[in-house]
């Protein structure tokens, strides 16, 4: 039997612990993650011949490094690589709901997109385009409605066809203002340079634009705890070097 590991994200309030309870029910538990408050729920389900690990991660806004939450859904999805993240989103608020998603396509490509609370839309009238919403995204897109179950066999379909390399997503990639993937196309190469392929060299550097030196930290303790040494020091934009 195949495993792969999942990882649950989403906005707070849009029924991804729901989510995750109906797919593991008794067969979950929680703590800490290490060296934090932040609690940590985690379980296991089994899907026609695969078995799934799954993490549901702090329900955040943002992936940035704003808050404890925030950095500790970031920093499962860079340094532990899930199989495949499931995004979660709200029926009813997908404008809001889809900055997470487009933030978690800038991490990895191994996403599915799940459109929960879908009765509660139709209660609303609210009419959603799914093929449209996959093709802009470039990823699978389900629609489920968590607490009565629906939709959940064809969102696991599409997860397992993901994580066993089946169907692989081309995200969106979201582009900046003319100044700013210009710095972008100076930067990423020597990101790349320094840190090789395990970590998303576009994303990394978007980071080090923003002056994000919580990741920056993360990044070169994961490293460390690794035994990885970078060819160079990363420090800031304008203080890397890829010879």
């Amino acid at each position: 039997m195949n495993t792969y590991t999942i990882a649950l994200a989403g906005n707070p309030n849009t029924g991804k612990s729901t989510l995750f309870n109906t797919l593991t029910g008794l067969r979950q538990h929680t703590g800490n993650w290490a060296g934090k408050t932040v609690v940590k729920a985690e379980g296991e389900f089994v899907h026609n011949s695969s078995s799934f690990r799954i993490i549901d991660l702090p329900g955040t806004y943002s992936l940035y490094s704003n808050s404890a939450d925030e950095e500790t859904a970031r920093d499962y999805i860079i340094f532990e690589q899930p199989d495949v993240t499931i995004v979660v989103l709200d029926a009813t608020s997908l404008e809001r709901n889809l900055n997470l998603a487009l933030q978690v396509l800038e991490m990895t490509h191994r996403v599915v997109v799940c459109i929960n609370l879908m009765d509660e839309a139709e209660k609303l009238g609210i009419d959603i385009d799914l093929a449209a919403i996959s093709r802009k995204l470039g990823v699978p897109v389900a629609a489920i409605s968590a607490r009565s179950r629906q939709g959940i066999p064809p969102l696991l379909d599409l997860v397992e066809k993901v994580a066993a390399g089946i169907l692989v997503p081309q995200p969106l990639m979201v582009r900046y203002s003319d100044e700013t993937e210009r710095q972008l196309a100076e930067l990423e190469p020597q990101v790349r340079c320094i840190l090789g392929t395990r970590f998303p060299s576009r994303w990394v550097a978007l980071r080090l634009l923003d002056g994000d030196e919580n990741l920056l930290s993360s990044i070169k303790a994961r490293m460390n705890e690794e035994g990885i040494r970078p060819e160079q020091e990363v420090v800031s934009y304008g203080r890397t070097a890829c010879h």
